[in-house]
């Protein structure tokens, strides 16, 4: 059945078409991710989708009580609450139907038996209602989800008006897989999330059966989440079956393809005429005029079009030391008040000249304080770090601060790049910026095009240590893919922060993550680190249980009364268990609506919640 359809979309910004005629449907179970360039549409077209934005041409149909939970790329705050009470309105309705169940309870106790028996069918068929909709199980469904998107209790209780849009961004991901949506839409879900949150709305998404629509640039999440991509591009939508990796091959074979069909038609019209020039006016000329008429009629095919994308230049290092970066009893971190606080405790290391090494770890870990120490850009705490000998260090910076932004693009580069205005556009057309756009104001300029200004600024000086904070974020997939080229060829010593798992795999030979006030090094690549860590997180096998001896028979005098220290897990572990056991049976009773079996049922588990929760605070502290 069809969640969602939608039949010739159209848009206009001005003058300028973003796309025409999009016919689209979402199913039920549906896993459909969305790429194309920045600019495309794709965020119009979820905000078309899901009823926030006017289409200039054509319609959209839903399914008849479909639940559409949607996540736009930035959230501006809209509550006056903490981010725990904007979460909490995805129970509005749960709340409801338990405010209606309680007065049914009060209604039970009637002396008139009419009133007592309607409060009684009442609150079986809303009790139903509220199991059906995890109404007996949605704090533990809560606890999980914001812990896994990385939501401490802390973070929960910042007012929406002053966290940050990450956290505003993840707040708004738990509420949308609160409200347990028929479908759910998604806008650059991972760009605030960690290596951590992003792990887990992969698994997430993989374990869900409702289904989704997922704008991203991260390939890696795409080849493990999704088995549809729609490709918008030149204002079409194109469908390809399988994962991100899946489509490159099929669209590049569709392509090949046009290019064939485009050059054969080519070939044919050319025959054609010349068939009209010769004999237009000779004894074939009947001939020619009809050929001429289907000529005419003839649908004309255009050439596909090619990925426009940055070509970045190779870059070749000069040579350095071969110690190229040397830490001793080096302790990173920032400095408060004249007081020296430390974040990190680090190894003492030698980093070789031509390493290669991912910087991984959650957000606030410390992973820019790492690399700024690193480079001597803030002082240590305690300990030492220090370049080689003829390092030439490029530091790109995750906030692109360093960019003036009252210049103008090619101004920009010529401030760094010893070169001609010319040979700076020929530099810049090489990273998209052709034409006018090299004489456009960097403060007008998109997150995208900021990042590929801040690259061709780095790269353009030549260094032989690369020095990369997340340098994917705004990059669309075909810049990525660029980016992730020319760092292949480059032969320095590149040390980079990302959260694009497809970029870490591919580029670091070593990890060196950062958690927990350390950083440990991993000496090899991304794929090993992911098969290690799954290793470390698989349950151990059972052990065999020993053969007990018989209990003692028991004493003919009494003991002395002793207090039994019971292990914590064990008794959540009993609790978990009785409370899947009642939850079995209240549904059973709510199908058999035995109104009784379901108030005992009701009652007794909410008393086994409330221990439950009692027993996890105690044992988590």
């Amino acid at each position: 059945m069809a969640l969602l359809s939608a039949t010739g979309l159209t848009l206009f910004y001005g003058n300028n078409q973003v796309f025409s005629g999009i016919d689209l449907e979402v199913v039920e179970q549906a896993r459909i991710g969305i790429v194309g360039a920045n600019g495309s549409g794709k965020t119009s077209l979820l905000r078309i989708l899901v009823g926030e934005q006017e289409a200039d041409g054509g319609t959209v149909h839903y399914a008849r009580g479909a639940r559409i939970g949607y996540v736009p790329q930035t959230l501006a705050p809209t509550s006056d609450g903490t981010l725990h009470d904007e979460v909490m309105t995805a129970y509005d309705g749960l709340r409801r139907l338990e405010e209606e169940m309680a007065g049914c309870t009060l209604a039970m106790q009637d002396d008139d038996p009419v009133v007592r028996r309607q409060a009684e069918a009442r609150y079986a068929a809303l009790a139903q209602q509220f199991e059906a909709r995890g109404g007996y199980t949605f704090q533990s469904t809560l606890d999980r989800v914001v812990a896994g998107l990385g939501l401490s209790r802390e973070a929960l209780r910042t007012p929406v008006a002053s966290a940050s849009g990450g956290e505003r961004t993840r707040a708004a991901l738990a509420k949308a897989l609160l409200i347990d949506p028929d479908l759910l839409v998604l806008d650059e879900p991972t760009n605030h999330l960690d290596l951590a949150g992003i792990t887990w709305l992969e698994r997430f998404l993989v374990r869900s059966k409702h289904a989704f629509v997922v704008v991203s640039h991260d390939r890696y999440f795409l080849d493990a989440v999704v088995d549809q991509i729609w490709d918008m591009e030149d204002g079409k939508l194109q469908t390809f079956p399988g994962n991100y990796s899946k489509y490159k091959v099929l669209k590049a074979e569709r392509v090949i393809q046009q290019q064939q069909q485009f050059e054969r038609q080519q070939e044919h019209i050319a025959k054609e005429e010349e068939f009209i020039r010769r004999y237009g006016a000779g004894q074939r000329s009947q001939e020619a005029q009809g050929r001429a008429k289907r000529l005419a009629r003839l649908e004309r095919l255009e050439a596909p079009k090619r990925e426009e994308q940055a070509t970045l230049a190779t870059v070749t290092a000069a040579r350095a030391a071969q110690v190229v970066i040397r830490t001793r009893d080096l302790k990173a971190g920032f400095t408060n008040g004249g007081e020296r606080i430390p974040l990190l405790s680090v190894p003492d290391m030698n980093v070789n000249r031509g390493t290669r090494a991912a910087i991984l770890g959650s957000n606030g870990a410390g992973k820019t304080t790492f690399i700024r120490t690193l480079l001597g850009l803030i002082p240590p705490v305690e300990g030492s770090a220090a370049l080689g000998g003829n390092v030439c260090a490029g530091y790109y910076q995750q906030g692109l601060g360093d960019i003036p932004g009252d210049a103008s693009v090619l101004e920009a580069l010529l401030e760094v790049a010893d070169m001609s205005p010319a040979e700076g556009r020929a530099y810049l057309a090489r990273f998209l910026f052709r034409r006018q756009e090299a004489f456009q104001e960097v403060s007008t300029l998109s997150g995208g095009q900021r990042s590929r200004l801040a690259l061709a600024r780095l790269l353009v000086t030549r260094p032989n240590v690369l020095v990369l904070d997340e340098p994917t974020n705004h990059l669309d997939i075909p810049s990525r893919e660029a980016l992730e080229q020319v760092l292949s060829g480059y032969d320095g010593t590149l040390i980079f922060v990302s959260h694009d798992r497809q970029l870490i795999a591919s580029l670091a030979q070593q990890l060196w993550i950062v958690g927990d006030g350390t950083v440990t090094v991993f000496t090899a690549g991304y794929r090993e680190w992911v098969e290690e860590q799954e290793r470390k997180a698989a349950p151990p096998p059972p052990p065999v249980a020993p053969r007990r001896p018989p209990p003692p028979k028991p004493s003919k005098r009494p003991s002395p009364s002793v207090a039994v220290q019971e292990d914590p897990e064990q008794i959540i572990a009993a609790l978990e268990a009785r409370l899947a056991e009642v939850e079995s049976q209240l549904q059973a009773a709510a199908e058999g609506q035995d109104i009784a079996e379901v108030t005992r049922l009701a009652q007794e588990h909410s008393q086994t919640q409330a221990r439950l929760d009692e027993a996890w605070a105690k044992w988590t502290g």
